[in-house]
């Protein structure tokens, strides 16, 4: 046993983490981070899967990763470099046609199978981004919080904040026109089905779109609120390009060596093989972590990057959590329906749709031609564990970053949805086979080239990274679950129900994806509480 003190003790060196440790210590602060696995980065990491073949093993593709970040940890000059697919998505059809979307491209393709709907998708994409605008500019800031419990002046003056703040939000949707602000209200009510079902009358189109609604949210994309899902995933830029794209050079895990790197140069202390046993408790306030080998790192504040599930039930003792925070907590949504698996390749796929190379290589290639086969998938799942028609994303980062594999040879990551978040593991093999059969039906020798795999189900990406259920975003992106009201009502400003813990992962707002919001403003509430 030993002692160690510090001012910032972090739980998790995942890529939220780690950016709070990095604008903790610029301020000033000695910071400890703790992480369990033998790397940082938690889902967003590089790893060899197959003797020579490495991939992103479970975040794999860039665009959510906030721009303001990136330029304040200065990740280029520590090694990050991120390019664009050559082509957004492709989306190979059964009956041998397919769709292929990127700029300059998408209009002309969406044609083939409906001039209305390519007339209409500029339309389409003005109002989702006008809507996106607005929401984009709240990602950095703390959402409006619940006045405190206390009565009397000190009770209100600690209100006055977080009214002015709800103020300012009010005055930015009250920038939009009425017909954007009824949008907003689709977006965050409605299906989306329902809200690209009064956009367009194709399949394709509507398919391409709706993928975005299914990602890492075990639902239907006829599931009232599955439009906000296909919103959040409409937020990010890849160099400054909005709405695009892109592979890191050296897989996910490039852009959290590179967020370690700049913790380094600030002097944060990250210490691997750690995982931590508990909270420490004195009084009712967290005061330090105590780790699974025995030793204690006292701090002035504790910041944990964990699910908030897993922070609540293993590590903080429940005698200092209020009754209804406990309640609430455990009814906190969290499972999705991913299926995660990484191949290494002899060869590149050939699609019967657009045989032979091409930039459509290079794109996320969607096996999902309609809403209607999504809303099955979902379905099946729910009835027998996981569909017999799944829905897959492929991507090949090895056609932009030839690092990742051997001469000749390829990775891919497939990115599959839905089977039941508690998928039992004797499942695994039969639903990773099925995966590879459903790519072999679009490509037919797919399966032939497939010399290794890793296949990870909900089980295995809870144990392995803390992904309650599977969850990629830590937590259901539904209307209870968002804004003010991540992870729980009350406490959407990062500070948790008790006194000097706060949360900095994915669990908080504005929720999952690689985007470093959830680090950058939970830093600012440790900051101003250490500081006062």
């Amino acid at each position: 046993m030993a002692r160690t003190d510090t001012d910032i003790v972090i739980l998790g060196g995942g890529h939220n983490g780690l950016v709070c440790a990095f604008y903790l210590a610029r301020a000033g602060l000695k910071v400890t981070v703790l992480e369990r696995r033998g790397v940082v980065g938690g889902a967003a990491v590089t790893e060899e899967f197959h003797p020579g073949f490495r991939n992103s093993t479970a975040s794999y593709t860039v665009s959510l990763l906030n721009p303001r970040i990136i330029a304040d940890l200065e990740l280029a000059r520590h090694g990050l470099r991120v390019v664009e697919r050559r082509m957004s998505n492709f989306l190979p059809l059964p009956d041998g046609r397919y769709l292929a979307a990127g700029e300059g491209r998408t209009a002309g393709e969406v044609a083939k199978f409906s001039t209305r709907d390519a007339e209409r998708l500029p339309g389409y994409e003005a109002r989702l981004e006008a809507v996106a605008a607005v929401l984009r500019a709240l990602v950095l800031e703390i959402p409006p919080n619940l006045p405190p419990e206390s009565q009397g002046m000190g009770g209100w003056l600690a209100a006055i904040p977080e009214m002015l703040k709800s103020a300012s939000v009010a005055r930015r949707l009250g920038g939009l026109d009425l017909t954007a602000r009824r949008d907003v209200l689709d977006l965050f009510a409605k299906s989306a089905g329902d809200w690209l079902d009064g956009w367009f009358e194709s399949d394709p189109i509507k398919a391409l779109f709706g993928f975005d609604s299914v990602v890492g949210n075990y639902a239907s994309p006829y599931t009232p609120g599955s439009a906000y899902v296909l919103l959040h995933h409409v937020f990010g830029e890849v160099n400054g390009r909005k709405g695009v794209w892109g592979h890191a050079i050296g897989g996910m895990g490039a852009i959290t060596q590179a967020m370690a790197a700049a913790c380094a140069e600030q002097g944060v202390e990250i210490r691997l093989d750690t995982p931590v046993a508990s909270v420490l408790t004195e009084k009712g306030q967290a005061v330090g972590a105590v780790t699974e080998a025995g030793d204690v790192i006292r701090a002035k504040a504790v910041v944990s990057n964990l699910h908030p599930r897993l922070l609540f039930d293993r590590l903080v003792d429940p005698a200092v959590v209020p009754a209804d925070f406990t309640e609430r907590m455990s009814r906190y949504a969290s499972g999705s329906g991913t299926f995660r698996m990484n191949v290494a390749l002899s060869e590149l796929p050939d699609f019967t749709a657009l045989p032979g190379g091409g930039d459509h290589l290079t794109a996320g290639i969607i096996l999902a031609p309609s809403l209607a086969y999504m809303d099955q998938a979902h379905a099946q799942a729910r009835l027998h564990g996981w569909s017999s028609e799944p829905i897959v994303e492929m991507l090949i980062p090895s056609t932009l970053d030839d690092s990742l594999a051997p001469p000749g040879a390829h990775v891919a990551s497939l990115f599959c949805q839905h089977v039941s978040p508690d998928l039992d593991d004797a499942h695994r093999d039969t639903v990773a086979d099925l995966m590879i059969e459903t790519v072999d039906k679009a490509a037919p020798g797919f399966k032939a080239s497939v010399i290794g795999r890793l296949a990870l189900g909900p089980r295995d990406l809870e144990r392995r990274f803390g992904l309650v259920g599977g969850d990629i975003f830590h937590g259901r992106l539904t209307l209870d679950q968002l804004f003010s009201a991540r992870p729980v009502l009350g406490h959407a400003d990062h500070r948790m129900p008790v006194p000097g813990l706060y949360l900095c992962g994915s669990g908080s707002h504005p929720g999952g994806g690689v985007t470093g919001a959830p680090g950058h403003n939970a830093a600012r509430a440790v900051l101003k509480d250490v500081r006062r």
